[in-house]
């Protein structure tokens, strides 16, 4: 399988690098590409002076935008799979050819790595809450158990990339998870670990955490009748 990690990054510069050197020397058979969704820091200048594989986008558009362009690439460019991978080192690129072997052998559309299959860890916090709420839903709307619906690292199938690239309201986000569990092929999970954020600063506040969960319980909600 040809697997391309595409590497969303918005105000990344103190991450970037280092992630990249670990994905590249974990995992030298996937390639990547870097969508820097228009950071305001030295995110631009850090992947010149590295030589980082990416592109610029000129303003910042959102996470929706910047994978899909990601996803784009890859249907150009005749890629089996991708997975989306975080720019600020919390992901661990040992996974991934565990993720390609499972939705291979799985025919899964979507794999995802998941901090809490195994039950050793359970989320925590308001993100843990919403999380749980998350897992319900989806249970409710669709019958599939999705442990950790939040999960940013997520490998998706051939499928998908055309999915993402070609349709107009795709997004890497749970309430797409629990689409395609109901409407294509499986969504698996394997267990894995995750670090802490390695640099920078989240957007998630405890604010944007609620305005997130509460958002994405909606969208399940309403893409169950409406989609």
């Amino acid at each position: 399988m040809r697997v391309l990690a595409i590497v969303p990054a918005f105000n990344e510069e103190e991450c970037l690098a280092d992630t990249i050197r670990s994905l590249t020397a974990a995992c030298p058979q996937v390639d990547y590409l870097v969508v820097n969704d228009g950071s305001r820091d030295g995110t631009a200048r850090v992947m010149r002076d590295e030589a980082i594989d990416g592109v610029n986008l000129p303003v910042n558009t959102g996470l929706t935008s910047a994978f899909r362009t990601g996803m784009k690439y890859a249907l150009r460019h005749g890629y089996d799979a991708v997975v989306q991978y975080d720019a600020d080192g919390q992901h661990l690129p040992d996974y991934i050819p565990e993720m390609a072997r499972v939705l291979e052998e799985r025919g899964a559309d979507i794999v995802i790595a998941s901090r809490f299959l195994d039950g050793t860890v359970r989320p925590s916090g308001a993100r843990g809450v919403g999380s749980r709420l998350i897992t319900l839903l989806i249970k409710l709307t669709t019958g599939a158990t999705i442990t950790d619906p939040t999960s940013g690292m997520r490998m998706y199938s051939r499928r998908m990339i055309e999915l993402f690239a070609t349709g107009f309201d795709c997004a890497p986000e749970p309430d797409m998870v629990a689409y395609v569990a109901r409407r294509f092929g499986p969504v698996v999970e394997i267990q894995a670990r995750m670090r802490e954020r390695q640099g920078g600063e989240s957007y998630l506040k405890l604010g944007n955490v609620i305005m997130y969960m509460s958002r994405t319980c909606l969208s399940i909600i309403m893409s169950r009748f409406l989609r």
